[in-house]
């Protein structure tokens, strides 16, 4: 069991392309994560001017010189947009325009959309009120805001979640394709006939190369926890933000690991079901499309919630508001569990085929 686990690692550290995938892994992530090792106390006025924000401003972060609009402000904020619209785009004179926002005083905001589609066809703008959450910032709101969250965790406790983010998702796809050939030699006719014949048992021979597979997956995983933590720190020392290496071996062993053991265990039953590896690769593409999928919340918000099973956590929120899809903590343990009977599985499948 140790034997073949160590022979599929190093069968894999020796290969080129191996290496090649570490290195685009490293520089996605990379090209991903850079906007966040950006973030700054802001020096001058002149550098909120300078930050261009081409995305909507549910969009927008603090990296983008956007802060969150206090709650009592938000009101005052979306009826100013509603009063902008009606002026621009439905031709309304301004007095009367004022006229309707003082009559929608004692609605709420729902009630008040309600109120503008009835009786002005102007739709959506309950959705308006989402792009009060956030906005531009001053020099002032930006360090405070900055200042208060980080005394509330370290700069790479909110870091190390955006880096499992796409972490994650780019070893999702790195392991759909390395873990290719883990079964590829085996599933051929003369040595998965050979391999019947050996001494070692159904599930010391499964248990080795699942184990084989998510060893090569804990290996890329480390390189890039050390890799992006030093990055991470030459990036904010000027700044003297904390920045905890730890932080990132929690966040890739919660939000990554159970997906690889996933992955590594769904090649192992296609691999032995079909006696061919490869089919597990369009059911894998399929399977990460399933977990990166939105969906709606109650209150009708698109958003990432999570699905059932998924090989992914995604965290798409605001930098400093980020925090994991409701149930993923209960979602990461199922996969661990889905794992074990996909493993126990695997062994009676092994067993079965025997010449």
């Amino acid at each position: 069991m140790k034997a073949i686990a160590e022979r599929e690692l190093r069968n894999y550290l020796k290969r080129p392309l191996f290496w090649l995938g570490v290195l685009i892994v490293i520089l996605g992530v990379y090209r991903e994560v850079k906007p966040y090792l950006m973030i700054h106390y802001v020096d001058s006025e002149d550098e909120i001017k300078e930050l261009v924000q081409d995305s909507p401003v549910t969009d927008a972060d603090i990296i983008d010189g956007y802060v969150p609009t206090k709650e009592e402000d938000r009101r005052q904020r979306w009826e100013e947009i509603i009063q902008k619209a009606l002026v621009l785009e439905f031709q309304i004179e301004k007095t009367e325009a004022e006229a309707i926002i003082e009559e929608m005083k004692d609605m709420d905001v729902k009630e008040a959309s309600e109120y503008l589609e009835r009786e002005y066809h102007f739709y959506n703008t309950f959705y308006s009120y989402e792009d009060t959450r956030y906005h531009q910032g001053t020099k002032e709101e930006i360090n405070a805001y900055i200042k208060s969250k980080l005394e509330q965790r370290s700069f790479s406790s909110y870091f190390s979640k955006k880096f499992a983010d796409f972490a994650g998702l780019f070893m999702g796809f790195f392991a759909t394709v390395m873990l290719a050939v883990l079964f590829w030699q085996d599933t051929r006719k003369n040595t998965y006939e050979l391999l019947h014949t050996k001494p070692v048992s159904a599930g010391k021979y499964v248990f080795g190369k699942i184990a084989g597979g998510f060893l090569v997956c804990m290996v890329v995983l480390a390189i890039l926890n050390l890799v992006f933590w030093i990055i991470c720190c030459i990036f904010t020392g000027s700044s003297g933000f904390e920045v905890n290496l730890i932080d990132f071996l929690l966040a890739t062993g919660l939000y990554i690991l159970p997906n690889m053991l996933m992955i590594v265990c769904v090649y192992a039953l296609i691999s032995l079901l079909f006696k061919n590896p490869l089919p597990a690769v369009p059911l894998l593409i399929l399977y990460m499309i399933y977990s990166n999928m939105g969906s709606k919340n109650a209150e009708g918000i698109f958003g990432y919630y999570g699905r059932p099973l998924a090989i992914m956590v995604r965290f798409p929120g605001q930098f400093f508001d980020t925090t994991p899809p409701p149930m993923a903590m209960m979602n990461q343990s199922f996969l661990i569990l889905a794992s074990v009977g996909v493993f126990l599985l695997c062994v009676w499948l092994w067993k079965k085929r025997k010449v």
